[in-house]
């Protein structure tokens, strides 16, 4: 196995970024205590990490960042050092807690990137509180199809709790990561993602944890797939700068989500990772640096109006001028279909 440093242990990781910059921070809202990382001045970025992950899995490139922005990386609550309540955990209750945490902060508007449920629920933000969206990075993000890993489908089935809490008998962490290994040797695509599959796994080191883990993931999806969409809605960005960034080797929510996305977003940029699994910013977290840059300093933030918002609307999209249905949006339901009746017939 290589020795990135993208494969190195999260605590490596960690120690290798300058003292501070990625100490953890906490605010108390509604009676929950909010973690989050604080790094830098200037343009407000919100980096919004996925399911059963943390605000540590930038920890690449939260310093070159904050050379030139105020980088937001809160830990979700459930997740990290968050607390875990019995709570809402839907993505809209989750853009609610990001906009609340911004307000708490005094920041005002922000560009939000956002990976994998994180890509999700920076969608939602951007549709609740356009007005507060200045760009969209979508990053290998959740919300654009209904596929996604059969092992997601599984852990939202009943059950689901006893079959997390045997990870952590003695001896299993090390079949998994045995396991794993195995998958990278054979050049699969879970393969590629199986260092930070495993740092999911120690994420769940007790009952709260996973009960807030099984909670956010059947919010999102159910046995047939991902159960929320934002691809109906897409056309809402039009005026909005949006980055769709992916691994052409992604085995949690497949390369193709990333095209059809474009489609359905208007004016968006797409660049694929190429060997990159569900993580391309830890694959190549320079290209990653670069193209971030690059898409906030040559784009202007979304000026938004509620005129603009309006015409949209009453436009009766997703449909082209010309009347007929968008064709990302029909060929996605079209695939939706598809995809439950061979489920169906087997």
């Amino acid at each position: 196995m290589d020795d990135a440093p993208h494969r190195r242990p999260l605590r490596a990781r960690l120690r290798s970024v300058a003292d501070g910059e990625l100490e953890l921070r906490y605010r108390v809202v509604h009676g929950y205590r909010r973690a989050y990382r604080l790094a830098g001045e200037g343009p407000p970025l919100v980096l919004i990490h996925g399911i059963g992950d943390s605000s540590a899995t930038w920890a690449e490139v939260i310093p070159d960042l904050a050379r030139g922005h105020t980088v937001i990386a809160p830990d979700l609550l459930g997740h990290g050092a968050s607390d875990k309540p019995r709570a809402d955990y839907s993505v809209a209750a989750y853009a609610n807690g990001v906009r609340d945490l911004l307000t708490a902060l005094g920041i005002e508007s922000a560009t939000l990137v956002g990976h994998s449920l994180g890509g999700g629920v920076a969608m939602q933000f951007a549709y609740q509180y356009p007005e507060r969206t200045e760009r969209l990075i979508l990053v290998s993000a959740g919300g654009v199809g209904r596929e996604v890993n059969a092992v997601l489908r599984a852990v939202s089935l009943p059950g689901a709790p006893l079959l997390l809490a045997l990870l952590t008998l003695p001896g299993m962490r090390l079949q998994v990561e045995l396991f794993a290994r195995l998958m990278r040797f054979l050049d699969t695509d879970l393969g590629q993602d199986a260092p930070e599959l495993l740092t999911m796994v120690d994420a769940l080191p007790d009952a709260t944890s996973r009960s807030a883990f099984i909670r956010t993931l059947r919010a999102v999806v159910d046995w047939r797939g991902q159960a929320v969409t934002m691809l109906d809605r897409c056309y809402l960005t039009e005026g909005m700068p949006t980055m769709l960034l992916w691994g052409d080797r992604d085995s949690v929510v497949p390369v193709r989500h990333a095209y059809r996305a474009h489609e359905a977003m208007p004016g968006s940029r797409l660049a694929v990772f190429e060997g990159a699994g569900h993580f391309p910013f830890h694959t190549d977290p320079a290209r990653f640096l670069s193209l971030v840059e690059d898409f906030v300093n040559s784009t202007l933030p979304a000026d938004w109006s509620r005129e603009h918002w309006r015409e949209l609307l009453l436009a009766g999209r997703p449909a082209t001028a010309g009347g007929r249905p968008d064709t990302a949006h029909a060929r996605a339901v079209a695939e939706d279909l598809k995809e439950a009746s061979e489920r169906s017939a087997t």
